[in-house]
């Protein structure tokens, strides 16, 4: 059932035509109490977590400069293992609350959630320039423009996911109104398309065309091909954003979408939007999800004008997982996923 590239860089056919059975393949209806999904921090873990960061502020460390021999929080012990546990061989999510970033300045929250994403996994870059964290909040551009990316707005960011194994993203401030956050499980949306339209799902297990955003690797093109669903060792693993397919049509060496993959990738926005999982993010709360399980999305929102201080902002980590799956070979040559592939086949993943 996997799929790999040939020597002339198109694909071996050899696609997932069963439905996969793992705990990773819910549905939103069924896990609406968010108790059922989220870790409450102990007073315990807060002050020491609180406490080693700010020892490394008033040493004059940055969260640029703290590895992770710099910091010890065995009280986070536990946790850390069975968050690396629910993110591969899990449902592939959860969500931490409890962070006080009412308390904190933006550079407390940012090595806080530095330290957080240290101890979980490898934080890996984010752009063509080697951002290791992301600010993400409205920053008045519009998509259209050149390589503008969707987190720098305010719009709707229809389903995706981002880069290396998993990604973190820390609530400091929310909106005055609108932002709710969906998260999907890719694996369910993959088992219904094959349940409704099996041709479909063969489809989309064939190459789209994604733009860049000019963020490909040197030497690479402005676009990339690659599946939707890419089978490997027993997995079904998504690369998925409709906006970056449909802008990657620009492109004058990029085919236009055939009748069948607009079809397909309607049925798969579809399929989305009935599985979800829709809820709000709270300021001092984490989402952290597998990207090769887990697509998430986000409803526009608003910011008060007259308050920029207070406008919707979150911290954001990319990792890799000490305990991450085996790749498909075609992720070697994305943007997204290829630090997470090299990290594993150097062996640099592991603890």
């Amino acid at each position: 059932m996997d799929r790999t590239p040939t020597g002339n860089g198109s694909y071996s056919m050899s696609l997932r035509t069963v439905p996969l059975n793992t705990p990773a393949a819910w549905h939103g209806r069924d896990l609406r109490s968010r108790q059922a999904w989220t870790v409450q921090l102990e007073a315990e873990q807060v002050t020491q977590l609180q406490q080693e960061t700010d020892a490394l502020l008033a040493r004059g460390e940055t969260w640029q400069t703290v590895t992770r021999q710099h910091l010890t929080l065995p009280s986070w012990d536990g946790l850390v293992q069975d968050l690396q546990h629910e993110l591969e061989g899990g449902r592939g999510f959860a969500l931490i609350s409890d962070l006080p970033v009412d308390e904190l300045s933006l550079e407390q929250a940012r090595l806080m959630l530095w330290g957080i994403g240290l101890r979980v996994g490898y934080p890996e870059p984010q752009d063509a320039a080697g951002n290791l964290l992301h600010d993400v909040r409205d920053t008045g551009k519009d998509l259209k423009g050149d390589n503008i990316r969707a987190y720098q707005t305010n719009l709707p960011i229809n389903y995706h996911n981002d880069g290396a194994d998993a990604f973190m993203l820390l609530c400091y401030r929310s909106a005055s109104s609108g932002g709710a956050s969906k998260l999907v499980s890719a694996v369910a949306v993959f088992n219904e398309i094959l349940r409704r339209r099996p041709d479909l799902a063969g489809v989309l297990q064939e190459p789209f065309d994604f733009d860049a955003r000019g963020q490909q690797r040197p030497g690479a093109p402005a676009y990339q091909r690659v599946p939707i669903y890419n089978a490997h060792e027993g997995l079904i693993n998504v690369l998925y954003k409709r906006e970056y397919i449909d802008l990657g049509q620009r492109f004058d060496d990029v085919p236009a979408l055939k009748a069948e993959q607009v079809e397909a990738l309607d049925l798969m926005d579809e399929v989305c939007d009935e599985l979800a999982l829709s809820f709000h993010l709270a300021p001092g709360e984490i989402v952290v999800a597998n990207n090769y399980d887990v697509l998430h999305a986000r409803a526009a929102f608003q910011d008060q004008a007259t308050e920029p201080v207070a406008n919707r902002h979150m911290l954001r980590l990319w990792l890799s997982l000490p305990n991450g799956r085996a790749l498909p070979p075609v992720f070697e040559r994305t943007r997204e996923f290829h630090y997470s592939y090299a990290r594993r086949a150097s062996g640099s993943a592991s603890d």
